[in-house]
């Protein structure tokens, strides 16, 4: 068994009020034009629906693997994720399991997905001891899209 994290909404309630990011860059507004991977519900946006771009750190102990990447999260405050588990509107979605082990190093665990049978090949990766998360990210950008740790 799993647990699926997005970003989580006090962070992103600090970079909404701020209106920074990690890095101290300006957070981005932008309306949606649809299909854009929203981090803060593990969905893809609807045409029109007002977001915002910023630079996110996803949190790792202090390692050479941590890296800042640009993702999108909806502009105001939203219910979060529908459901526990692999996001349902990602299925079928090609990404790059990325594990970690406990320093926040790379773990040779890591592969892509073709996105058919998630559960099975995020069960794979976690029964290695050794691996504490697993970050599934964009094939295409390399863009961070959530955390999976054993729950």
């Amino acid at each position: 068994m799993f647990a699926v994290h997005a970003i989580d909404p006090v962070l992103l309630d600090s970079v909404r009020a701020s209106g920074t990011d990690v890095s101290g860059h300006p957070v981005q507004p932008v309306g949606a034009e649809g299909g854009e991977p929203l981090r803060c519900c593990l969905r893809d946006a609807v045409a029109g629906e007002q977001m915002i771009l910023f630079g996110y750190e996803p949190l790792l102990p202090p390692s050479p693997y941590r890296e800042i990447g640009a993702v999108f999260a909806h502009a105001t405050p939203c219910d979060g994720p529908s459901g526990d588990g692999y996001p349902q509107a990602w299925r079928g979605r090609p990404q790059v399991l990325r594990a970690y082990d406990e320093r926040g190093w790379i773990h040779p665990a890591t592969r892509t997905h073709d996105g058919t049978a998630p559960e099975g090949e995020l069960a794979d990766i976690l029964a290695d001891p050794a691996v504490v998360r697993v970050d599934s990210r964009n094939v295409a950008y390399g863009c961070y899209m959530f955390t999976v740790t054993r729950g």
